[in-house]
């Protein structure tokens, strides 16, 4: 498959999974995992119908590894902000990223809220809901809205925070200009389902996306990591200076 048509599977995957909670009720954890709730099940079994026989092999937050041999597999997270959702805020998303031997290759974070969605293909840009996108331009950390998953040791003199609890979202925000940067604060840590659609549409819109401990960010598997993604780079020094956080 060409990347539109990558990234076409993709956005039916995310229509999958919006239409697999509409009128979905059942509130709680689902009692398999914890943090699971019951929502996540349904929505990772509707994304991993239309991704496997899509020929895609899938690498769930949910569900595991499922066709892992295959030369396209796509890391998924079906509801990234699960406590959102099923509390009734919405700002949660559908997070997906197809990889291939080079890495990220196509990727999608839409938010089943609202239906914004954020899409990118690795050397041709990143759009949100079709329009070409790009970060803010903030190189002064004393300028920033910074937002932050955990809680930080102090305030590190970023001008506004905000804790939104969906970091793929929060990851396209700095990509569109929104937010100005997204990182972990204390114990935080989030793996690759949670940020490497993000990353991709973050680095093809011309933000910078590192990782906090220097440790690699592309990963296919349950690994805990600590990004940092910043409008700029002026901005992701003073940010690193201030690590940990």
């Amino acid at each position: 498959m060409n990347d539109a048509q990558l990234l076409e599977l993709l956005v039916d995957a995310g229509k999958a999974v919006r239409q697999s909670l509409e009128g979905f009720s059942e509130k709680g954890y689902s009692g398999l995992r914890e943090t699971q709730y019951k929502l996540d099940l349904v929505a990772d079994a509707a994304a991993c119908e239309v991704l496997l026989s899509g020929g895609l092999g899938v690498i769930s937050e949910e569900s595991g590894t499922t066709e892992g041999g295959r030369a396209l597999r796509c890391v998924v997270d079906p509801i990234d902000g699960s406590t959102n959702c099923d509390h009734g805020v919405p700002f949660f998303s559908t997070s997906l990223c197809i990889l291939d031997d080079e890495g990220p290759r196509v990727g999608l974070v839409v938010n089943q809220a609202t239906g914004v969605t954020y899409t990118a293909i690795r050397g041709k840009g990143a759009w949100r809901d079709g329009t070409s996108i790009k970060p803010s331009g903030t190189v002064e950390l004393s300028d920033a809205i910074v937002a932050f998953s955990g809680l930080p040791k102090k305030h590190h003199g970023w001008a506004q925070y905000r804790v939104l609890g969906a970091a793929s979202l929060e990851c396209c925000l700095v990509a569109d200009g929104s937010l100005d940067a997204y990182l972990q604060a204390g114990t935080s840590r989030i793996n690759p389902w949670d940020y490497l659609a993000g990353l991709l549409i973050c680095e093809e819109a011309g933000a910078v996306f590192l990782e906090e401990d220097g440790l690699d960010l592309v990963v296919e598997g349950p690994a805990s990591r600590r990004p940092i993604v910043a409008a700029t780079s002026e901005l992701a020094a003073q940010l690193l200076t201030q690590a940990p956080f």
